[in-house]
């Protein structure tokens, strides 16, 4: 599920007015800021055509670094998955979006869009990154492992909701850049 679902889970949680039909849920599905909004351990993947080649089990395991990324190449791809979580937090959408592929495999750009200024503009969101681990690697495809935590808050109301989980952001270099072009999350389950 993407960001716009946990923004209507919190929403709901919260006791506020948010409604999203079914239509919309299927156009808006697989998104680059994607995070599953449940209590339940969940996992959101959407992208990889191949899904045996996501770089670790999404239901746990340990997470390995891989061997064989050049130094230039690690350096240029945290810089990529820095960029992509910092131009979110500063909510600059221009920022955002050139982080994202032209081209998802996982999403669609012109959605992905539209429902992160939707985001930006009812919600204050911060997404803190941690243990980021580059786990697959060729010249043209990474795939970068990160727990991550999620605040949001709605000014409007003093709404607040706080989500862990863990994430594999999909980059494809194109144009000599390191782009998102799909995002696994999987949900901590709730204690």
């Amino acid at each position: 599920m993407k960001l716009i679902h946990l923004l209507i889970l919190a929403a709901t949680v919260l006791a506020l007015a948010a409604c999203n039909s079914n239509e919309d849920k299927a156009k808006t599905a697989g998104s680059a800021s994607d995070n599953a909004p449940s209590n339940a351990q969940s996992v959101t993947d959407h992208g990889a055509k191949d899904k045996s080649q996501v770089g670790f089990q999404m239901a746990g395991g340990n997470i390995e670094e891989a061997m064989n990324v050049p130094k230039k190449a690690k350096i240029a791809i945290i810089e990529a998955f820095n960029e992509y979580m910092d131009a979110f937090n500063e909510e600059n959408i221009d920022r955002y979006m050139k982080t994202i592929s032209k081209k998802p495999e996982g999403f669609n750009y012109e959605t992905e869009k539209s429902d992160v200024q939707a985001a930006f503009k009812e919600y204050d969101i911060t997404r803190t990154a941690e243990n980021t681990t580059i786990i697959q690697y060729d010249e043209n495809n990474a795939q970068v492992f990160a727990n991550l935590n999620t605040n949001l808050v709605q000014p409007s109301t003093g709404a607040k909701l706080e989500r862990n989980g863990r994430q594999v952001t999909v980059f494809v270099k194109e144009d000599g850049k390191w782009l998102v072009t799909s995002v696994y999350f999987m949900m901590e389950t709730s204690k």
